[in-house]
């Protein structure tokens, strides 16, 4: 017995494992960096947890043969960066916390923004897209996007104190690099003039500088745009073009507003 959509996904690169266990480690390293469950208070418990996090992520890589080398060593390697992944995500949080007069505490950010759970796992995926770890690092990006609304591919290089307010909407490309101390408002797009597999490879995205700040809807395009330190993008800008250091961009419209009374009565039609 066969059947013909069984034997076309015969061609199809099959992973060993079913990705939601993936997306499960996702939460539990999430939840352990940050010690969010009670049980993390006492050492014996994290320490064993972290044990069972790199277990897991070593079966992840050796059943999709997702890295060329020693699975063990880069693990290890893998997890002695998880101290300067948690001091940038540290200050990415008290960033969020200081920015936002919403935010009532650390832990209100920690437990509910979804900018900050797509920023730490973004962090995690990119370490791993460096080292070229196959396939892992996009499940994981594409969880958090999942989730959030937020798709931030994890080849993007994104500096300290990262900013995304409410976020439904931001997608951020793999070319793009961010610097410090950026915000971004919901809606916003850092992305690529066309999609081509001819111009796979190249920067593709576009350069934020340091300490700009992009408002909602606001989309930047191509590779070759920069925009300089300390500018301000303004809600609804489209932009190819670099911006100088310093620069206001935004968009003007036209709002008409007038009293009801100006209008003529509306024709009601009662059938």
């Amino acid at each position: 017995m066969t059947h013909p959509i069984f034997e076309n996904n015969a061609r199809f690169l099959r992973l060993s494992f079913d990705k939601r266990s993936l997306s499960a480690w996702a939460d539990e390293i999430f939840d352990w960096l940050f010690s969010i469950h009670p049980r993390y208070s006492r050492i014996e418990v994290f320490l064993s947890k972290e044990a069972e996090l790199k277990q897991d992520l070593q079966h992840f890589i050796r059943e999709i043969n997702a890295y060329p080398g020693d699975a063990a060593a880069f693990v290890r390697e893998f997890f002695n960066q998880l101290p300067v992944i948690h001091g940038l995500l540290k200050s990415d949080l008290e960033t969020i916390f200081i920015s936002d007069p919403a935010a009532r505490s650390i832990d209100e950010v920690l437990f509910s923004y979804p900018g900050f759970y797509a920023v730490a796992i973004h962090r995690l995926a990119h370490a791993l897209f460096l080292a070229e770890v196959k396939i892992i690092p996009r499940l994981l990006s594409e969880y958090a996007h999942f989730k959030t609304g937020i798709d931030i591919h994890s080849g993007a290089r994104i500096g300290e104190r990262f900013l995304i307010d409410h976020g439904t909407g931001v997608v951020i490309g793999e070319t793009c690099e961010i610097g410090n101390d950026v915000k971004i408002y919901q809606g916003v797009t850092l992305g690529a003039l066309s999609v081509s597999r001819k111009i796979a490879g190249t920067k593709r995205h576009p350069t934020i500088g340091n300490r700009v700040v992009i408002y909602a809807n606001a989309t930047i395009l191509g590779g070759n745009t920069v925009i300089g330190d300390d500018s301000v993008i303004g809600g609804n800008v489209w932009t190819t073009q670099s911006i100088p250091d310093c620069s206001l961009v935004f968009h003007k419209s036209e709002i008409i507003i007038k009293t009801n009374q100006q209008f003529p009565e509306p024709l009601n039609f009662i059938i």
